[in-house]
C-alpha cells in the first residue's frame, strides 16, 4: 500500500482555530482562552493548535488582528461611501449609533483587547494599528486633529452608551460631530 492514510488537508483549520479564540474571548474573556479550550471550540485536535501558534499570545494577537482589521474594514466603509462633508458627518454618528460596525460582541472583544494590550504591552501595536486605520478612513474627509478627536469621540461616546442608563441621542450626537467637524 503506498500513500498515506490521512485525510484530505484541511486548508481552513488555521483560521478556525483563530475563529474560535475570537468566539471564546467574547463569551467568556481572554482568562478563558487556553489550547485545549479553542481545539475543542474550533473542532480539531489541540496538536493543531500548538502546531499554527507558538503561543496563546500569538493566537490571541492574530485573533484581535483579525477584529481591528474587520472593525477597520466596515468602519472605513461607511466613511468611503460619504461624498460631501455632511455626509462625512453623518457617516460619523453613523459609527457611533449604528449596528453595522459595532455589535455587542465586537463590544465585548474590543473591552478585552484594550484590556490584554494594557497587561502585554507588544499587543499595542494591534491597538495602534486599529486607531491609524480609523484616524486614515476619517482624514478623507477632516484634517488630521479633526480626525483624531473624532477617532476619540468614537470610541468615548460608544463605550459610554453602552453603559449608561440614558445614551447619548443619536440628535446629540450630530450636535458635537458638527461642532467638532466646523
Amino acid at each position: 500500500m503506498t500513500g498515506s492514510s490521512r485525510g484530505p488537508n484541511d486548508p481552513g483549520r488555521r483560521d478556525r482555530i483563530i475563529d474560535a479564540a475570537l468566539e471564546l474571548v467574547a463569551a467568556r474573556g481572554v482568562v478563558s482562552v487556553t489550547y485545549r479550550s479553542v481545539a475543542q471550540a474550533a473542532a480539531v485536535p489541540l496538536g493543531s493548535v500548538t502546531y499554527y501558534f507558538d503561543s496563546l499570545q500569538q493566537l490571541l494577537g492574530e485573533a484581535f488582528t483579525r477584529l481591528a482589521e474587520s472593525e477597520s474594514s466596515r468602519y472605513g466603509a461607511l466613511l468611503e461611501r460619504a461624498r460631501t462633508p455632511q455626509e462625512a458627518r453623518e457617516a460619523v454618528v453613523e459609527i457611533i449609533c449604528g449596528q453595522q460596525v459595532g455589535s455587542e460582541r465586537e463590544l465585548l472583544l474590543s473591552y478585552e483587547l484594550y484590556a490584554f494590550a494594557c497587561r502585554n504591552p507588544e499587543l499595542r501595536s494591534v491597538m495602534r494599528s486599529w486607531m491609524q486605520a480609523s484616524r486614515a478612513a476619517l482624514s478623507r474627509h477632516f484634517d488630521a486633529r479633526t480626525a483624531r478627536a473624532l477617532d476619540a469621540l468614537i470610541e468615548g461616546l460608544i463605550i459610554h452608551n453602552s453603559v449608561d442608563e440614558e445614551p447619548t441621542s443619536r440628535e446629540d450626537i450630530a450636535v458635537v460631530v458638527a461642532a467638532i467637524t466646523g
